[in-house]
């Protein structure tokens, strides 16, 4: 059986062309899949009754089962959601002011092994199809009793409850490149739930060939995962960073900004007590990134049992920001959401059995360790 949640429209188009039906047909299927909810072909009223009968014995609508629904005390809601074979992902809803921001994941456990992350602590199995991860965000609508609404003709958005996703949950959204696109372009497909560029935004730490690839293919809005302000940190931080240094990173970002939605990169940086966090750091972070039109987000570290890090004070963080922005640049610092069930930044786990078999994943590794 066909699961159509893994076509975008351009695919989907061309397999109702194989089966002798027109293209407004597979627009109608689309509408009814993603805008309205619905996974019952014979619910689709408009749609011909031959045809129905074709998708009934071709193909399903199948978002990945429910495992766990969590409710945090400040309204945040994390899923739990089983894709087989003993994995499980995790999604989060962040409900804001005039805002819902869903935090979709792309992979099931992540490779790339940075110090800070208990998703990296998992080790990896695999990357997650377009359907899975598209069906975080069908499934987060319908368990939120949301319809897909549009945009108000004037740039506002008109009562939809997940007005914004972002690639930020497990994995590293670019290292799966070819089916996290797919799900980009039915998140913004007006046939589909018609997010704006400026609303879905792809994290990544870094991977400078697919940087530049998104770039060409669909580019939407960029968060790129900093977390340190020269070479040396971040080789013992991000692993990644070996293979694509700064220098190639910030390159980059300027070439991103070419094409992008909106006129910045955003950097994350988790703050690390004692680690990244003083003075000279922020310092160099302004020197590094001098180029490069951005805004920072501050992380204050979210521990996880046996991380070996701890989040900095308050006040260090404070002063943190004021540095940047006393050189101009917007520093906002990212509020702590839902760690009373473990959905905040860095938190996410899931459940993966591993397939990486990496050297250095024991969950009792501590900072001492990592940086030995």
């Amino acid at each position: 059986m066909f699961n159509l949640l893994d076509y975008d429209l351009d695919t989907l188009l061309a397999w109702f062309s194989e089966l002798g039906e027109k293209p407004f047909r597979a627009r109608q299927v689309m509408r009814w899949m993603h805008r309205e909810g619905c996974d019952d072909f014979d619910a689709m009223t408009d749609v011909a009754k031959a045809l129905r009968a074709k998708l009934r014995e071709q193909a399903e609508i199948r978002p990945p089962a429910l495992l766990r629904d969590s409710l945090s005390s400040d309204g945040t809601r994390k899923w739990l959601f089983d894709i087989g074979d003993a994995n499980a992902v995790e999604t989060v809803f962040i409900p804001e002011a005039g805002r819902g921001t869903l935090c979709v994941s792309s992979q099931a456990g992540c490779a790339l092994d940075c110090a800070f992350c208990a998703t990296g602590r998992q080790g990896f199995n695999r990357n997650l199809s377009t359907g899975e991860i598209i069906g975080q965000l069908w499934l987060a609508n319908k368990l939120l009793g949301a319809a897909v609404a549009g945009d108000d003709g004037e740039g506002r958005d008109n009562g939809r409850v997940i007005s914004n996703v972002v690639l930020m949950g497990m994995g590293e959204p670019l290292t799966n490149f070819e089916n996290v696109v797919a799900a980009l372009r039915v998140m913004l497909d007006d046939h589909a739930y018609g997010l704006s560029r400026r609303r879905v935004t792809v994290s990544t730490v870094g991977i400078v060939p697919a940087i530049d690839r998104l770039r060409e293919e669909c580019p939407v809005a960029l968060a790129v995962s900093l977390h340190a302000s020269d070479d040396a940190l971040r080789d013992r931080l991000m692993p990644i960073n070996r293979k694509y240094p700064l220098r190639d990173l910030m390159a980059a970002c300027r070439r991103y900004l070419e094409r992008a939605p909106r006129d910045f990169v955003t950097f994350e940086y988790v703050m690390l007590d004692g680690v990244n966090d003083s003075d000279a750091h922020a310092r160099a972070l302004i020197a590094l990134t001098r180029d490069v039109p951005c805004k920072f987000n501050l992380i204050p570290f979210n521990p996880f049992p046996f991380s070996g890090f701890a989040r900095p004070p308050a006040r260090r963080v404070r002063d943190f920001a004021g540095i940047l922005r006393d050189f101009g640049i917007i520093a906002t610092t990212r509020k702590t959401r839902g760690d009373d069930v473990a959905a905040a930044c860095g938190q996410l786990a899931g459940k993966v059995r591993d397939k990486a078999r990496r050297v250095g994943l024991c969950p009792l590794q501590t900072m001492e360790e990592v940086f030995s």
